[in-house]
């Protein structure tokens, strides 16, 4: 891997991010009253796209938002100029991560599907999320927050509405926990910006169509699990090579599963959640490919796992895979609402790095005289993969991830010597079940807590 390429600057991207945080600073203080001079967010945008297809629109819109006149059509135009800034980051970084890796991408993505959700849903949904722009984040209070509950609570029972619908109900969970907003010290700017973006995209209709599905024939080799928890979700995305079973060049794929959880399930418990979902998981963690016929799949990488079409393979070790197969494996296209800076995640393969502890505790690979910062945070409690193996070891399968300003990498698996004998450890080791002593108590503590949980339950259907 050309690690060094990572470490040149692109052209225009300090620009483009300039442009984004000014307009997301603009939506703090809200959008509700005239700007005064150099806080004009809505101008940083209009001028960072003149020249393009937006540039007439946008314009419009940043002068009525300057102005305090801006209506809903005019809010959308800025959001869709913040995300195609975000979205231009995301292709320029990702082209560079791509040349490191000495990887080619695949053909450009297929249309999504028609969509044609509830007008009137969508309509109030854009009207709240004008609001909010209106009065930013400082001007929130419970009044205006609590506006969102009964547009998210008609939407959720519609399939095609579901995925605003779940955007809004979690952003309005953390504008509820930062009200008021003028009494707040800080507010997470870029998260809320992003989030307000997305939604007021997702209201312009057919914007959240269903992708267009294939299907897929062939090996799937999987390369490491990247876990996600948080207190009442969890979510278990498999990386992984896929080969067609037409001996065209393979290709990375995802395969995810999500499930909701009680807050009292942690840690290796949540493998229990998650592996009636997808058998993908098990194999993952005995170190065997996956057998695949007629699985659905996304021209974006992403298969819509269902275990009919699925069946246990051979063997296959995730670090031969990551030095034979990841190498000629071609990267998918990225749907057009998911180019963002924070979505990036390539799966790469290192070996012959320095590893490095700081005295705050920082890891850090030197990669042929190039540092990435090592994420250990994103190191999952549910497995047995830990930041001192991770000090240790002499190859890895990472995550390459940008944020920040900076590339850095997540670790997915890492290869030791030790006494003269190769040995990995996984984070996802324990997806199938473990015998790991602490693994086992985890999972025993998550099955007393479902137990109390079922009980608790039962109790109340009675009543």
């Amino acid at each position: 891997m050309r690690a060094d390429l990572l470490a040149e600057p692109v052209d225009g991207l300090d620009e483009a991010l300039s442009a984004v945080d000014a307009f997301d600073r603009a939506l703090v203080a809200g959008l509700l009253r005239p700007q005064h001079a150099g806080a004009d967010g809505p101008t940083s945008l209009a001028d960072a796209v003149a020249g393009t297809p937006l540039a007439a629109r946008v314009a419009e819109a940043a002068a009525k938002a300057s102005a305090g006149a801006a209506g809903e059509d005019h809010f959308v135009a800025l959001a869709a100029a913040r995300t195609a800034l975000l979205g231009s980051v995301h292709d320029a970084l990702l082209t560079l991560v791509e040349e490191a890796a000495g990887r080619s991408r695949g053909a450009q993505a297929i249309p999504t599907g028609d969509g044609q959700p509830t007008a009137n849903l969508l309509t109030a949904a854009r009207a709240w999320l004008s609001d909010l722009a209106r009065c930013g984040w400082q001007g929130l209070d419970h009044e205006v927050v609590s506006g969102a509950a009964e547009v998210v609570s008609a939407m959720l029972p519609d399939p095609s509405l579901r995925r605003l619908a779940t955007l809004l109900d979690g952003f309005v969970a953390e504008l509820a926990a930062c009200c008021p907003g003028a009494s707040a010290e800080r507010f997470p700017v870029r998260r809320w910006a992003d989030l307000w973006s997305r939604g007021m995209l997702l209201t312009v209709p057919g914007a959240a169509g269903t992708p267009t599905v294939g299907t897929a024939d062939g090996r799937l080799l999987p390369l490491g699990i990247d876990v996600q928890e948080h207190a009442t979700a969890a979510q278990a995305q498999v990386h992984a090579v896929f080969e067609p079973a037409d001996g065209s060049a393979p290709r990375l794929v995802r395969a995810s599963v999500s499930v909701p959880k009680p807050d009292t399930v942690v840690g290796a418990g949540i493998w229990q959640l998650l592996r009636p979902h997808m058998s993908l998981l098990a194999a993952v963690g005995e170190g065997r490919s996956m057998d695949l016929t007629g699985m659905p799949v996304t021209a974006e990488g992403d298969l819509l796992w269902s275990d009919e079409h699925a069946r246990p393979g051979e063997p296959a070790e995730a670090f031969t895979t990551a030095r034979v197969a990841l190498p000629t494996a071609t990267a998918p296209v990225t749907a057009p609402l998911d180019r963002h800076p924070a979505r990036i995640a390539v799966p790469v393969f290192l070996e012959g790095y320095t590893a490095r502890t700081d005295d705050d505790g920082r890891l850090t690979f030197t990669v042929a005289g190039t540092e990435l910062a090592v994420d250990t945070d994103r190191i999952p409690a549910a497995g047995p993969l830990t930041p001192e193996a991770v000090a240790r070891s002499g190859a890895c399968i990472a995550l390459i991830r940008w944020d920040a300003g900076t590339f850095g990498v997540q670790p997915l698996a890492v290869e030791s010597t030790v006494r003269k004998k190769v040995t990995s450890v996984h984070a996802g080791a324990w997806a199938g079940g473990t015998t790991d002593k602490a693994g086992i108590r985890a999972e025993k503590a998550a099955t007393d807590a479902a137990k109390v949980l079922s009980e608790r339950a039962g109790r109340l259907l009675r009543k």
